[in-house]
């Protein structure tokens, strides 16, 4: 499970679209990248078609997930 919480990017309040997680500063839910991703859109796309994404904050929601799927190795 992702620690969204950690992840300066983004930010949810119960009382916006129902507590989901969201760019921070926007109204655009955080599975809406993932979502167009899957569908075949590139990072560029989505910015496009959500101006209010920064650069910045999808490629570290993006760093999140990937932080979130790493396996840690014994040093």
């Amino acid at each position: 499970m992702t620690d969204w919480d950690s992840c300066k990017a983004v930010e949810r309040h119960a009382d916006r679209l129902g507590g989901a997680w969201v760019f921070q500063g926007t109204r655009v839910p955080v599975s809406a990248l993932f979502e167009n991703l899957r569908d075949g859109a590139s990072v560029e796309q989505f910015l496009e078609w959500f101006p209010g994404v920064e650069r910045w904050l999808a490629e570290a929601a993006l760093e999140q997930a990937v932080r979130a799927l790493t396996v840690p190795t014994d040093s």
